[in-house]
C-alpha cells in the first residue's frame, strides 16, 4: 500500500511533541517510517522569576504545527490528512500544572527548569528514602504547601504537560507510566503511584491546607499498549479549527520525553540506555536490578512498560552553545559573510574537533538555569582560562562542547562507578548530535562505552510517541512493548557508532579536574 492510499484509509498514526524550544507532530505509516512532519517554534518566559510556559501558546503552539503537518501531507501525498489510527502526545517531563474543580489553572505553570524547591525535595527524600528531585510534581506541591501558598487548598487536579494536552483533546486525565514516574514515585511491583509514600506524604501535610487525598488529585495511570481516550469533538476542533480532522481517533497514554526517547531509540531493556541533549541533557539507564543507595544525583523513573531506570538529568545543555553560535553569526553578517545557521553549526563543530583534547585549559560553564547535581540554585554562563591558555577558537568549541556534557558526566561517574552499573548500548539522540563530528565521539569518552546513532534519531520523541500510538492493542495479544520495537520497528535498521579515543579520553581526565575545581566560583557568581 502506498503512502497517499495509508493517509486516505487513516491507516497512518500520529506522534505530537511538546520540547523546550519545538512542538513536532510527525505522521508515520504502517511500516513505522516518518511519511511527514509539521513543527512549531516556541520559548519559556522567565517570568517574575518563574520559567514558565502559558496556556495560550500551548494551545496556539499545538494549532501551528498540527496545521503545518497536515499542510505538508497534502503537499506531499496531494490527499488531505484527515484520520489516523492513533494518536499520541508527549512533552518535556516533569513541572507544576494545577487546576481547581472548574478547570481554572490555579498558578501558572512551574516547568522543569526551575530550580525552588530545594527544601521540599530535600525533606520528601528523607520521608521517602528516595530521591525527589526538585524538578518533579510532587516537590513543587509540597514546596507551595510549606510556603503555604494560596492555591493548596483548591487543588483538583494536577498533572504534567503532556497529560494537560491530552486531557484537552480526549476529556480524560490520564498518564503513561513512564511520565508518572516524574510526578510521584511508582511502586514497580503494583505499576501504581507508592501507596506507602502516599500515606507518608499524608501524614506530612495533616494539618496544613492541603487536606485533599493525594491519589485523587494525580492522573490515573493507564498501561503501555491499552486505549487511552478518544479525540472529542471539542479537541478534534481544538487541534485543526477548520474542521478537516474527524474526531473518535484513539489515543495512547500521554508519555514523557524522556521515555519517548527511549522508544525512538530502542533502549527499554536491560543494560541499554540513551542520551537524550537539547535544551536540557539527560541519560535514561535501564536496570536489572535496584541500586543500593539513594543518590540526589540520580532520579529513578520507568520505562514506558514500567521497568525502573535511572535517570540522570541535567537542566542545562545546548543553550549556551547557541548563544556563541549566534554571536559569531552576528560577527559574519556584519562582516557581509552571512552563513546559514546549520552550514555554521557545521563548521564551528568542525573547528571542535580540532581543538586539543584538553580545551588548552579553557573552562565553560554552561549554567543558565540552577543545576541541582553541582548544587547551584540559579545560572551564569561563565568561561575561564588560565593566562597562558591558547585561546583558539578550536579550543573554544570544544570547551562549549565539552561544558554541555560535563554535569552528565558527573552522575553518570555514580552509576559507573560506586553501583557498577553494567552498560551494552548507549544511543543518543536530539539537537546536539545533528552534526555528529565532534559531538558523538566526545559524548562515547565522557561515559567511557560506545555510542549509536540511529538513522531515525533524527526524528525524536515525536517519532517515539508515534510507535507507542501504534503498539495500541498489542500488548492484548501478548507481544511486549520491547518484542514490537525489536521485531518490527528496528529490525533490519542501522546505526553509526563511535567508540571512546585514548586521546579524549585523558583530556576529559585534565578537563574535568578544572571543570570540578572551578565549580567554586560558578556557584559564587550565582550567589552574588
Amino acid at each position: 500500500m502506498n503512502a497517499a492510499q495509508e493517509i486516505r484509509e487513516g491507516k497512518t498514526y500520529i506522534g505530537i511533541e511538546f520540547g523546550s524550544t519545538r512542538i513536532k507532530a510527525v505522521l508515520i505509516g504502517s511500516d513505522h517510517s516518518p511519511l511527514a512532519a509539521g513543527t512549531h517554534d516556541w520559548e519559556n518566559q522567565l517570568d517574575n522569576g518563574i520559567w514558565t510556559y502559558s496556556l495560550d501558546a500551548v494551545r496556539a503552539g499545538l494549532q501551528s504545527c498540527f496545521a503545518d503537518l497536515m499542510q505538508k501531507t497534502m503537499q506531499q501525498y496531494g490527499t488531505a490528512l484527515t484520520k489516523t489510527a492513533g494518536i499520541g502526545i508527549s512533552a518535556m517531563m516533569h513541572g507544576y500544572l494545577v487546576f481547581d474543580a472548574q478547570d481554572r489553572l490555579l498558578v501558572p505553570f512551574r516547568t522543569w527548569r526551575n530550580t525552588m524547591t530545594g527544601q521540599a525535595a530535600d525533606s520528601l527524600t528523607e520521608a521517602f528514602h528516595f530521591n525527589i528531585p526538585q524538578r518533579w510534581s510532587i516537590a513543587h506541591l509540597y514546596q507551595a504547601i510549606l510556603n503555604k501558598e494560596e492555591h493548596v487548598s483548591e487543588i483538583a487536579f494536577m498533572t504534567t504537560l503532556a497529560g494537560y494536552v491530552h486531557y484537552l483533546l480526549t476529556g480524560r486525565k490520564v498518564i503513561g507510566i513512564g511520565d508518572a514516574s516524574g510526578i510521584f514515585p511508582i511502586d514497580p511491583k503494583t505499576g501504581s503511584y507508592d501507596a506507602a509514600m502516599c500515606e507518608t506524604f499524608g501524614t506530612l501535610t495533616k494539618g496544613t491546607a492541603f487536606s485533599q487525598k493525594l491519589t485523587d488529585i494525580m492522573p490515573e495511570i493507564v498501561p503501555v499498549g491499552q486505549s487511552a481516550g478518544t479525540l472529542t469533538a471539542e479537541g478534534a476542533k481544538l487541534l485543526d479549527p477548520t474542521g478537516t480532522f474527524e474526531a473518535g481517533i484513539l489515543f495512547c497514554p500521554p508519555e514523557g520525553d524522556a521515555q519517548t526517547g527511549m522508544a525512538a531509540t530502542n533502549s527499554v531493556t536491560p543494560r541499554t540506555g540513551n542520551v537524550s541533549a537539547g535544551t536540557s541533557i539527560f541519560a535514561m539507564i535501564v536496570l536489572e536490578q535496584s541500586l543500593k543507595n539513594v543518590y540526589r544525583e540520580i532520579d529513578i523513573v520507568t520505562t514506558p512498560s514500567g521497568d525502573p531506570v535511572a535517570m540522570v538529568h541535567c537542566n542545562n545543555c545546548s543553550s549556551d552553545l547557541d548563544a556563541w553560535v549566534a554571536m559569531f553569526g552576528g560577527l559574519l553578517k556584519k562582516a557581509g559573510a552571512d552563513m546559514p545557521k546549520g552550514r555554521l553549526y557545521d563548521l564551528l563543530y568542525d573547528l571542535a574537533a580540532q581543538g586539543d583534547p584538553d580545551c588548552g585549559g579553557i573552562i565553560s560553564y554552561n549554567y543558565y538555569a540552577g543545576e541541582q547535581i553541582t548544587e547551584l540554585t540559579s545560572g551564569r554562563p561563565l568561561l575561564m582560562r588560565r593566562p597562558d591558555s591558547p585561546f583558539t577558537i578550536e579550543n573554544l568549541m570544544r570547551s562549549l562542547v565539552y561544558s554541555c556534557m560535563a554535569t552528565l558526566k558527573i552522575g553518570m561517574d555514580i552509576l559507573r562507578d560506586a553501583e557498577q552499573v553494567a552498560l551494552e548500548k548507549i544511543y543518543a539522540h536530539g539537537g546536539l548530535f545533528k552534526t555528529p563530528v565532534a559531538t558523538q565521539p566526545i559524548l562515547a569518552a565522557m561515559l567511557g562505552t560506545d555510542v549509536t546513532l540511529m538513522e531515525s534519531a533524527g526524528e525524536g520523541g515525536a517519532w517515539g510517541i508515534a510507535l507507542l500510538a501504534a503498539y495500541m492493542g498489542r500488548s492484548n495479544a501478548g507481544e511486549s512493548f520491547a518484542d514490537y520495537l525489536n521485531n518490527r520497528v528496528f529490525a533490519g535498521r542501522s546505526g553509526i557508532s563511535e567508540s571512546p579515543r585514548r586521546t579524549d579520553t585523558e583530556g576529559l581526565k585534565t578537563y574535568m579536574a578544572d571543570y570540578r575545581s572551578g565549580l567554586s566560583a560558578e556557584r559564587a557568581a550565582a550567589e552574588s
